[in-house]
């Protein structure tokens, strides 16, 4: 029963972010995500259960400096590699004003996709299922369902990203590589999130991926007219 409601939130949410109200994205993100969160005491989880408990929080603001600065790396050696660089020439970025970069990067990224993919998926989901069935099968089955939760917004991938629309390839074979994708992603936080004991690690990381995506995709040098 209580798996069944949390179920249905994250598809009333879907559909909400996706097709039926887009532009309350962050609104219904921290409402679903609070809903979660009382689904989630209504299953006797505690605080630890999650990894939000004090001790969990301090590892987890310990892990975040360290993760973003992994990813920032990364993605600048990214850039500076011909043959990776295009992976960064994102529509979606590219087309922002400087207040819209920083609405999605320090509002939309943290409060709307962070918040609630990671209370759902490394936090409510994994620990219902941990408890029931073990770490295994909380990855698994948690990891899933994240990558059948990108089946809609990566319908538009494509068009928006070049390197993704350089390969050809048609919208299902598109969708069903964004889910493949996402899944082994979320396969990577659920291990995050067992190392570290805290649900701040794999926030961290998700932040950094996505929000310092903007950031670079959109102050990419060939934005500025340059190589």
């Amino acid at each position: 029963m209580r798996m069944t409601c949390v179920l249905a939130v994250l598809v009333g949410a879907n559909l909400l972010n996706n097709w039926l109200a887009p532009g309350a994205y962050v609104l219904t993100c921290v409402t679903a995500a609070v809903a979660l969160l009382l689904i989630a005491r209504w299953d006797g989880l505690t605080r630890a259960d999650l990894g939000l408990d004090a001790p969990g929080l301090r590892r987890g603001l310990r892990w975040a400096p360290v993760l973003a600065g992994g990813v920032l790396a990364v993605f600048l050696l990214a850039l500076a590699v011909p043959a990776t660089r295009e992976a960064f020439q994102d529509e979606r970025a590219a087309s922002l004003s400087a207040g819209q970069l920083l609405w999605q990067v320090l509002v939309r990224v943290p409060f709307g996709t962070v918040l609630l993919e990671e209370t759902a998926f490394r936090g409510v989901l994994w620990a219902m299922i941990r408890r029931r069935h073990g770490t295994a099968w909380a990855t698994a089955v948690s990891s899933a369902l994240f990558g059948l939760w990108h089946v809609l917004p990566s319908r538009g991938l494509t068009r928006a990203n070049a390197a993704v629309g350089a390969l050809g390839t048609g919208s299902a074979l598109t969708v069903a590589a964004a889910v493949a994708g996402t899944a082994v992603a979320g396969v990577g936080f659920c291990e995050l999130r067992r190392r570290s004991g805290s649900l701040v690690a794999p926030a961290a990381l998700h932040w950094a991926l996505n929000g310092l995506g903007y950031v670079l995709a959109w102050a990419a040098p060939w934005r500025r007219g340059g190589g």
